[in-house]
């Protein structure tokens, strides 16, 4: 009965996680949010991402944003590939969709702060 060792990132207790392969049984865990976390780790793993975009605007090169929901853990290259082909023109609204639907994921890529020039 193979298990998988991990820590924990959904709060900052950081509990060490033993996933059973096979039956997806969790111990180690403080809360049934580390149970949900270790499943979903061996199953489908996922995360948000935060980053940066450029912009034409004169002061401030980079825009920050954030994907709207998570996304699938193997495709964190490629949207990062994608984002580097984004040139956001001001003016930027925190909140404004700045890519829909990134590498056909259905998550879309959202400014985090707004730039006016």
């Amino acid at each position: 009965m193979a298990k998988r060792e991990m820590i924990c990132i959904v709060c900052p207790v950081g509990c060490h996680l033993s996933v059973d392969e096979e039956t997806l049984e969790v111990t180690g865990n403080r809360c049934p949010r580390g149970a949900k976390y270790g499943k979903k780790e061996l199953t489908n793993p996922t995360r948000m991402l935060t980053s940066t975009v450029k912009t034409n605007a004169t002061l401030q090169r980079r825009v920050s944003i954030k994907t709207s929901d998570e996304i699938p853990k193997g495709k964190i290259f490629e949207i990062m590939d994608e984002l580097n082909t984004i040139d956001a023109q001001v003016p930027v609204k925190s909140g404004d969709i700045l890519l829909k639907n990134v590498c056909d994921t259905g998550v879309d890529i959202v400014a985090t702060t707004s730039l006016d020039r």
